[in-house]
């Protein structure tokens, strides 16, 4: 365990360091610059050896040459905007589509030959290219993005880069993304997650079925519908065909109940328990449920009090507790699923015939760390 967490720490300080020496590092010279830098000291040798002065002109051509390029980059890579908006909802390990806006503050000077690229463990992959946006243009283009795990990110980089106007060497510039975005739980199907669906929809079933042809009213038939429900002994009294209308078959309630109390060893567990509880809502409610979600400091039913998204946005942001009150069973008739890490006994905690999953429930789910 020590051995672990000091490669874990080791590796913590050298991405930094890495990522450190990029900030800092911000022109790098190419292989043709190298060349050129070579032939520039050679002739910069010959010529004080030979003392020619058409060798001391070629070298000073040289060297300007040089600085022109740098000073030509440098005015390129400045005043230029970035704007990225993304979608409103944005799920983990989901590719999705973001717009990337592209602003030359520059009234008169053009930026040529651009690469934009996302810095190491950013959410951009990929890179694009601009060959040229003219003084006061905006460039509007699409770029896939990929966020590794929930919760709220912020500061995530790009990174510039030219080697206009003749190579001899690439400067990059970093810009940081100061909007924060939120991002739900993943939300991909698992086969342990698919089970536990199967079986709240099996047990919803059983629950309501046989509900919804409680008798409502009698009222008069309306073009197209069914004859099997017309009335006819009211249809005789009236004289007009009256059809009988039943109450509405009522939605599937679920209960989800996520226990905060978590210790450090149970990370993993809690990771998954927050990915299925979103799967499920996710599942359930676009299947027209009712779903009640819980915990310790949160308490919506959806459709009537909140959408799915509020719970989505709530376990973007769900951490684990060491201490938290005991959650307890809903009084109605639901499916109930109850998330986990305590020794319930469902007869004696009034969970009896709730799904419980404890923390043995992901041994073996999650993939493995790269090695």
């Amino acid at each position: 365990m020590k051995l672990r967490r000091m490669q874990s720490w080791a590796g913590r300080r050298w991405r930094w360091f890495r990522r450190w020496l990029k900030m800092r590092v911000r022109e790098r010279v190419t292989k043709s610059g190298a060349v050129y830098i070579a032939a520039s000291v050679m002739v910069g040798l010959a010529a004080f050896l030979s003392a020619n002065n058409l060798l001391f002109l070629l070298l000073a051509a040289m060297l300007a040459t040089l600085m022109v390029s740098g000073f030509v980059s440098r005015l390129g890579l400045s005043g230029l905007e970035l704007d990225v908006l993304l979608p409103d909802h944005v799920c983990a390990r989901r590719a999705t589509e973001a717009r990337i806006l592209l602003k030359n503050e520059k009234r008169w000077f053009p930026s040529f030959s651009l690469h934009l690229s996302g810095v190491e463990d950013s959410v951009f992959a990929g890179s694009l290219y601009f060959p040229v946006l003219p003084g006061g243009a905006t460039i509007e283009e699409m770029m896939e993005v990929h966020f590794r795990r929930r919760g709220v990110h912020r500061e995530d980089s790009f990174q510039f880069a030219s080697r206009f106007p003749f190579g001899f060497a690439e400067r990059r510039m970093q810009v940081t993304m100061r909007r924060d975005v939120i991002v739900y739980p993943a939300l991909e199907p698992k086969p342990a997650f698919e089970e536990i669906l199967t079986d709240v929809q099996g047990e919803a079933e059983t629950l309501f079925r046989g509900r919804g042809h409680d008798f409502y009213r009698i009222r008069p038939y309306q073009q197209l519908e069914s004859a099997r429900h017309v009335d006819w002994k009211a249809t005789a009294h009236t004289g007009e065909l009256q059809v009988r209308e039943f109450a509405r078959e009522q939605e599937h309630l679920i209960d989800l109940a996520l226990d905060l109390q978590a210790g450090p060893e149970h990370d993993e567990w809690f990771e998954e328990s927050v990915e299925c509880c979103a799967y499920l809502a996710w599942r359930l409610t676009a299947q027209g449920a009712r779903v009640r979600f819980r915990t310790q400091d949160f308490d919506v039913l959806t459709p009537v009090e909140g959408d799915v998204y509020a719970i989505l946005r709530y376990l973007a942001l769900a951490s684990r507790r060491r201490r938290a009150d005991a959650l307890t069973p809903l009084l109605e008739d639901c499916a109930q699923v109850v998330f986990t890490t305590r020794n319930l006994d469902p007869a004696d905690n009034g969970w009896l015939g709730a799904r419980i999953v404890g923390p043995d429930a992901w041994l073996g789910t999650r993939p493995a760390p790269p090695g």
